[in-house]
């Protein structure tokens, strides 16, 4: 029974329904720093390993799947 209850508590308060950001916070998360493709040749780089290793070619900014109807 305290078992129950104990995973009843953790389940219970784990999750907000509603969550908030402060502006100050909003200019953080805008940062340049923050940005995962600021450096283009690591973007690149990472590209050329990533589409090596799933043995495909393309991929970023092309919509649709592979059988061709988009």
């Amino acid at each position: 029974m305290k078992l129950l209850l104990t995973l009843l508590t953790l389940f219970s308060i784990g999750c907000s329904p509603k969550v908030t950001v402060s502006p100050m916070d909003r200019a953080f998360h805008f940062d340049y720093l923050m940005k995962s493709d600021r450096d283009t040749l690591a973007v690149k780089m990472f590209d050329h390993a990533y589409f090596s290793r799933e043995a495909s070619r393309g991929g970023r900014g092309v919509g649709g799947g592979g059988c061709g109807c988009n």
